[in-house]
């Protein structure tokens, strides 16, 4: 693996609140992502010398096909700068954020804007079901009704068989996260749940029930990176990218045995290794929960326990925010809220802002290393992509 030139940072974060909001486009949440970061960096965005834009599903739902992110930046007034749109499903603003690390990282540019947006709210819930298909192998898979909920369900059949995990214990990683959720100004779900509503709302696909599925919703989120050496010029808390690790699914062999590594085993590794550090190092994360059942899956591809384990580190309290490897903080993927191309960058968010120690009621404390795991998209079993960031204070 080759060395990269210098150490980047990140200086703002900012992001809208993740809900329905009818009254406004993607222009108008992508500028109040990108104006909130910059604000939050102290950074003339006048310096600002290159953007990269995560976005999904916006040209199957409003027809802005291309150039989306010279359409939204233009309207936050940063025209000019070179725009790259990185679509990469789920995983879009992720995407962008490592691209923006590489590109400062390479010694091409000294400050950099990712920023992530995404309207799922069009009032037509097939029409963006329909969109978020896409994000598979649509001629085997999207367009014959292998779907999200019906890919994780059977993967989280196939873990409760394997490991003894129960629907109790899943339902209460639903109970965690909107307890979490509640202490999050940002949530799209801001209410708790018991584990008896939980397992009594509506089957989606058993056994996931409704409140164990992220929401669909709209939002925006964003980041300002630059050269560390740099960094504080701007504020006296930068928080390091220790190291971002990229991998894709290995498709074919996932559904058949468990001897092929998956793309979140293989993005972690990558990630471990460029950062130096391990999952014992890790003071809390934000994992890619866009169904309840993944956070344990996820938990222990990540390396944080052996297979099976995972339950009994949530029954324990370890998972909590006052535990020993909080998960989660923000309310995860359920309750926080899901606007596809904006959920990477509102990971980072969250850890960003717990590293400053600046998360209020849901501070952890004193986090040193935080690490966010954010996928996209579902090929043969597994993630189409999968990022997994090591930040650090």
């Amino acid at each position: 693996m080759g060395k990269l030139a210098r150490e980047v940072s990140i200086i703002g974060v900012g992001m809208t609140g993740f809900g329905k909001h009818p009254d406004k486009t993607i222009k108008d949440l992508a500028r109040e992502a990108a104006w909130a970061a910059i604000d939050d960096s102290g950074v003339d965005p006048r310096r600002i010398q290159t953007i990269y834009c995560g976005n999904s599903v916006e040209g199957l739902l409003s027809g802005q096909e291309d150039v989306r992110g010279q359409v939204v930046m233009r309207d936050a007034g940063l025209a000019g700068r070179p725009v790259v749109n990185t679509p990469n499903a789920c995983a879009s603003s992720s995407t962008a954020l490592r691209e923006a690390w590489l590109a400062i990282a390479s010694g091409l540019y000294d400050i950099a804007l990712a920023v992530g947006f995404e309207k799922l709210f069009v009032g037509d819930t097939a029409k963006t079901t329909r969109a978020l298909a896409t994000c598979t192998d649509v001629e085997v898979e999207g367009n014959l009704g292998v779907f999200f909920p019906g890919m994780y369900a059977m993967e989280a059949k196939r873990y409760m068989y394997e490991t003894g995990c129960t629907k109790e214990q899943i339902a209460k990683v639903t109970v965690k996260n909107h307890r979490n959720g509640c202490l999050n100004p940002h949530a799209q779900i801001r209410h708790e749940v018991t584990v008896e509503q939980v397992l009594n709302a509506k089957m989606i696909a058993d056994p996931i029930t409704l409140y164990m599925c992220s929401p669909i919703g709209d939002g925006g989120a964003a980041a300002i990176l630059c050269a560390k050496e740099i960094a504080h010029r701007f504020r006296s808390d930068p928080i390091h990218v220790a190291a971002i690790g990229m991998a894709s699914g290995a498709y074919q062999d996932i559904a058949i045995d468990r001897k092929t590594p998956t793309s979140t085993e293989m993005a972690a590794e990558e990630s471990f290794e460029i950062s130096g550090v391990g999952p014992e190092d890790v003071d809390l994360a934000e994992i890619h929960s866009a169904f309840s059942p993944a956070e344990y899956t996820f938990f222990e591809e990540l390396g944080f326990c052996a297979r099976g384990e995972a339950p009994q580190f949530l029954e324990e309290g370890k998972t909590e925010i006052s535990g020993s490897i909080p998960i989660n903080t923000s309310g995860g993927l359920e309750s926080k809220g899901h606007p596809v191309g904006a959920t990477g960058l509102a990971m980072v968010h969250e850890v960003v802002i717990q590293l400053r120690g600046q998360a209020g009621a849901r501070q952890v404390s004193n986090p040193r290393v935080g690490l966010v795991h954010n996928g996209g998209g579902l090929i043969g079993g597994d993630n189409a992509v999968m990022c997994v960031h090591i930040l650090k204070r």
